[in-house]
């Protein structure tokens, strides 16, 4: 299925669609500040799964990163966030990162990978936002890349009507929110003591 929702003032009859497409387990592609994600209710473990499978990811060794709509919601995932590391989210929040956090004890199990850590994105986009809202917990967020062995860097699908070629047999809701960018997320680990740029992406770290 594939719904157009505007990236400015999403309808909510639309996210609403969207948001029981999720409780009912099902896995989307939505529009992000940076690059189009695949995602699903992170409390759905078969989703989850699946998820992982489309992209070709490992549970056990992958960072799988959660959208959430405020630091509130962020406070409840990630373990004990001391004051240096939350001043900074706040400056840099809502936007193109991606945080690396200690996960805390509400994160499902298959979240928690060897290092227990999380990624954590509060992106700036509306659409995402509001999916977020009206679901009331975090959805997963893995990017879409065009899988090439033969390439030396990432590319993602930009065109949301590429989606439905290559993804509506193993999804069951494409949004199209207008054309998606190439360049990810900048990936910040704050899990150790030292604050640290793993990837320079899309945004300009404000400490």
């Amino acid at each position: 299925m594939f719904v157009e929702i505007h990236p400015i003032s999403p309808e909510p009859r639309k996210i609403k669609q969207a948001a029981d497409v999720l409780r009912d387990g099902g896995i989307i592609i939505y529009p992000t500040d940076t690059v189009y994600g695949l995602g699903c209710d992170i409390f759905n473990h078969k989703a989850v799964e699946m998820v992982c499978k489309i992209r070709h990811l490992d549970p056990d060794r992958a960072m799988l990163s959660l959208i959430c709509k405020d630091l509130s919601q962020v406070s409840e995932y990630a373990w004990q966030i001391d004051n240096e590391i939350f001043r900074m989210l706040k400056k840099n929040l809502p936007g193109p990162f991606t945080f690396i956090l200690r996960s805390g004890n509400s994160v499902p199990k298959l979240f928690k990978n060897r290092k227990r850590t999380i990624g954590i994105r509060i992106p700036n986009n509306k659409i995402a936002l509001a999916l977020v809202e009206e679901l009331g917990r975090p959805i997963l967020s893995a990017s879409l890349k065009i899988d090439r062995e033969d390439d030396d860097f990432d590319e993602y699908f930009t065109d949301p009507l590429d989606f439905k070629e290559h993804f509506e047999h193993n999804t069951d809701l494409i949004i199209g929110g207008g054309m998606g960018g190439q360049i990810p997320s900048t990936l910040v680990d704050c899990s150790n003591d030292e604050i640290e740029i793993i990837r320079q992406g899309a945004g300009e770290l404000v400490r």
